[in-house]
């Protein structure tokens, strides 16, 4: 359908999961895709593939911590393709986990870094470029767990995600006028890395597909699917929101 042609789109966390999805999704839509991810090897083998497939990405590797890895992507964009109309900041952790009075500072302090921090870092430099252009469309990846969900000993991680929502609306009610669209998803149990290792019984992933009305996890798949919505035109008066994808984990009681 290539509901993305002529679009360009900056991916992070591409190296795996939803990020490496959703950047073959963007480009399988017509999209020409900026990837990155810390690890340089993954992000090649992804530009291979997508290539392979008759599409076009480029691979920038770096710590999504630094504000000049950020403005890297944008220029890379823009050099490479003229433009950036979306930007999906995907790339997160699942920080130090454990009984919340054991968490130290530091580790803290790196799951804001890598999950909030940065995606506010990402966004002043994406946005700045996108509002010369008329406007886009940036998405960030929250979740579930600390919104219509808490489980016990991720703190650090449900604090940092759900500060992506506050960042979203703010975002979205500033540069709205300038044509600039901001979301963020919300997913439900993902079968990627961060959630086998959150979950690595069979007993504990048993007890987290119950809480889906499912009654399954989602494929990488299925969420990039409603990343793509909220990159494309078919989502062009949708701003603001945090858009659960969520298996109906936060009706169920059952």
């Amino acid at each position: 359908m290539n509901r993305l042609n002529n679009k360009v789109a900056i991916v992070t966390g591409a190296s795996s999961g939803i990020g490496r999805t959703t950047a073959k999704l963007f480009a399988a839509e017509g999209a020409k895709v900026v990837v990155g991810a810390r690890r340089e090897r993954e992000l090649d083998s992804l530009v291979a593939e997508i290539k392979a497939e008759g599409g076009d990405a480029i691979a920038i590797a770096g710590d999504v911590r630094s504000e000049d890895y950020h403005k890297a992507l944008v220029v890379a964009a823009v050099t490479n393709y003229g433009k950036l109309d979306i930007a999906f900041n995907n790339a997160g952790t699942l920080g130090e986990a454990g009984p919340s009075t054991a968490v130290s500072e530091a580790g803290f302090s790196k799951a804001l870094a890598i999950n909030l921090t940065a995606s506010f870092l990402a966004a002043k430099h994406q946005i700045g470029e996108m509002v010369k252009n008329g406007g886009g469309s940036v998405i960030f990846t929250s979740t579930f767990v600390g919104y219509s969900f808490a489980f016990p000993g991720v703190a650090a991680y449900a604090a940092s995600k759900s500060g992506l929502i506050g960042l979203t609306q703010a975002l979205a009610a500033e540069y709205g006028q300038q044509g600039v669209r901001v979301n963020a998803i919300l997913p439900g149990a993902v079968d990627t890395d961060m959630y086998r290792e959150m979950n690595d019984t069979s007993d504990k992933q048993a007890f987290v597909t119950n809480l889906h009305a499912l009654k399954r996890v989602a494929a990488p798949e299925e969420l990039a699917r409603s990343v793509l919505y909220l990159a494309s035109d078919d989502a062009s008066f949708v701003t603001g929101t945090a858009s659960l994808v969520d298996g109906g984990a936060s009706i169920t009681r059952t």
